[in-house]
């Protein structure tokens, strides 16, 4: 008898120790998916004035949005991705941005206040996504920055006749890494640092010079393409091998020459289109601003789509007409991407506007990095207030009302990475960045539209307690039967005309499921664009993902939707955020192995911020019930100070 107590004892324990293991699964997994509880509408709407129009909302889009995209990225993907083609890696680039815009603009009306997509992702979907598109954020700020940062100070190198890269080249370049720039730019970096010490003082933001600024960059854009039009050689879309030849046994520089590729409109294929795309995604962030301001529209539900699409035409526009001006003013490979319009205009001989176009381009440059770095510590200083970055960087100066460590810390991290990054690099990174955010925000909207209010009644939790009970009672043999049976009538036959539980769960398993499947098919397909292989298999693995796709989007499709009226909605339900998950994605695959690895070290730093900080310092872990998000430093964004 002792014997077989003891031989049962592990028997026994077993059961426990799956139900501690189960027990601490299941709250490790409540703290990743914990939201701070949404207030009432009304509460939040009544004090938010309805003043602006859709004019008003276009005008701060495009002003948010054309900034410093034009001058840093056009010139990199003409000359070395994309060719006069760049007009249509624009094409797809604003496709995508007007995509993710659009499911932007539905994840604001959940969170009827001003704010970031990371407060608006903490309120609806919970910590770890909040933390990832914070994240994100926050690389996006700092690698802006930095890319600003260097391309003022090619700009301002240009203007006096490459003095500075030439010294530090001379200096430094032999002790650089092969994964580095070819030299550190120590003008970039005391610009940076420069300006980190302004801010830490106290510097304001100055409306009327942004508008000065950015009216002087629309006005030069325009000049541009007008200019381009008129004196460009359409001869410039269809270089061949002789028109290179002649053009390099011409030139004093041939190391100055970009790449010929095949010629013709397309030298580099679509492989390069589609590489250029993913790039020039940089162009379009900054777009966010008019989905942020829409508590404050007359009318949002119309005004907020139609402001942001004419934002991303007005945008597209634009780069499209300077892209094209200058592929017809000078062959794509004689573009020089650090003096992109000087240069072209002294090409053509138009000698006297080089200075005029050298000082618009340091104005757009300045307004952009100074735009920049006034955003840039907020969402450092809103995450580290909710415990998820290190508190200190929630610290603010009582002198000078600034959140002096999140200034201190991000100013000095993007005065690095402006020091020994290139600007393809911190461009790239920078894309990578911004597309997984938009990928977060369309599977943010898909889950939300169908998840039940958060304050669950106690009838519906009674009755799923109820079902379970009766599922108990039943003989073993014929639970697993009734189960499947169930299961599969509820995914297509759903009980209830509201969201309940088990229905949003069914979506974010669906929906986890598609993520998936869809970044398998878009690996496929830029595999098969870069020909690595090809063949009857592949297609017939594409055939039957999409068939999956289209199965689980239809499960998807028959859950009930939640009631509540929003503001703004995403049209062609559910298909337009798959849509947008897809693009992408597949817009991500086309990044270079070292962007991947940067981006990997940067996702990689942050996990380890995140399990071994934030999510033991977060709000919720410490207090037993969330404080409400109603504290307006927080929801605007805004740092005391600023």
């Amino acid at each position: 008898m002792i014997f077989s107590a003891y031989a049962l004892r592990p028997g026994r324990s077993e059961p426990r120790f799956s139900r501690m293991l189960c027990q601490g699964v299941h709250r490790f997994g409540q703290k990743l998916i914990r939201r701070r509880p949404l207030e009432p509408r009304e509460e939040s709407e009544s004090g938010r004035a309805h003043c602006l129009n859709t004019i008003d909302l276009t005008a701060l889009g495009v002003s948010g949005t054309l900034g410093a995209g034009v001058y840093i990225v056009v010139g990199e993907v003409a000359v070395y991705e994309a060719g006069p083609a760049i007009i249509i890696c624009f094409l797809l680039a604003g496709l995508s941005t007007l995509l993710s815009g659009l499911c932007y603009a539905e994840l604001v009306a959940w969170v009827p206040r001003s704010g970031s997509a990371y407060l608006y992702s903490y309120v609806t979907m919970g910590q770890l996504c909040a933390f990832i598109i914070g994240w994100n954020l926050i690389l996006s700020f700092v690698v802006g920055t930095a890319s600003e940062a260097r391309a003022w100070s090619l700009a301002f190198d240009s203007l006096i006749g490459n003095h500075i890269s030439q010294a530090f080249q001379g200096t430094f370049s032999p002790y650089m890494p092969y994964f580095l720039a070819w030299y550190p730019d120590f003008f970039a970096l005391g610009l940076v640092l420069l300006l980190t010490g302004l801010l830490v003082l106290g510097l304001h933001e100055s409306v009327m010079l942004n508008k000065a600024f950015a009216g002087l960059n629309i006005s030069g854009l325009i000049f541009i393409s007008i200019s381009g039009f008129i004196m460009g050689d359409l001869h410039n879309w269809k270089l061949t091998e002789q028109d290179y030849t002649l053009n390099t046994s011409e030139s004093t520089d041939t190391s100055s020459l970009g790449p010929l590729g095949a010629g013709g409109f397309i030298p580099f294929g679509i492989e390069g289109i589609l590489q250029g795309a993913a790039t020039c995604i940089y162009a379009f962030d900054g777009f966010d601003v008019i989905a942020t301001t829409g508590v404050e529209a007359r009318n949002p539900q119309c005004s907020i789509p139609i402001s942001i699409m004419i934002t991303i035409l007005i945008c597209f526009l634009m780069y499209v007409g300077v892209s094209a001006a200058l592929t017809l003013l000078v062959p794509y490979y004689q573009i020089h991407p650090e003096s992109l319009l000087p240069q072209a205009f002294l090409d053509v001989g138009w000698r006297h506007l080089r200075y005029v176009l050298a000082a618009i381009t340091i104005c757009a440059l300045s307004s952009s990095l100074l735009g920049t770095m006034f955003s840039m510590p907020r969402v450092i200083y809103t995450m580290a207030e909710d415990g998820l970055l290190f508190r200190r960087l929630a610290q603010i100066h009582a002198r000078t009302r600034t959140a002096i460590w999140a200034i201190l810390a991000s100013g000095s991290l993007a005065a690095v990475m402006a020091l020994l990054f290139e600007l393809t690099d911190l461009v790239d990174l920078m894309s990578i960045g911004t597309l997984l955010a938009y990928s977060l925000v369309a599977f943010s909207v898909l889950v939300l539209r169908y998840q039940p209010e958060q304050n669950l009644s106690q009838n519906e939790t009674a009755e799923e307690e109820i079902d379970i009970f009766q599922l108990e009672a039943r003989p073993l043999q014929s639970v697993p039967e009734a189960e499947n049976s169930r299961i599969l009538k509820t995914l297509w036959f759903p009980s209830s005309t509201i969201p309940t539980q088990k229905s949003g769960r069914i979506v974010y398993g669906c929906a986890f499921l598609l993520v998936l499947l869809l970044t398998i098919l878009s690996l496929i397909l830029a595999l098969l664009t870069s020909q690595v292989f090809s063949g009857l298999p592949v297609y017939t693995t594409v055939a039957v993902l999409l068939l999956l796709i289209t199965g689980v989007t239809a499960i998807i499709w028959r859950q009930p939707q939640n009631p509540s009226p929003l503001h703004c909605k995403v049209l062609c339900w559910p298909v337009l955020p798959l849509v947008s998950i897809l693009v992408n994605v597949y817009l991500m695959m086309q990044m270079n192995t070292r962007t991947w690895v940067q981006f990997g070290l940067w996702m990689g730093i942050g996990s380890v911020i995140y399990f071994g900080y934030g999510i033991r310092h977060s709000l919720g872990e410490n207090n037993d019930q969330q404080p409400p998000a109603s504290n307006p430093q927080m929801l605007d964004g805004n740092i005391p100070g600023d």
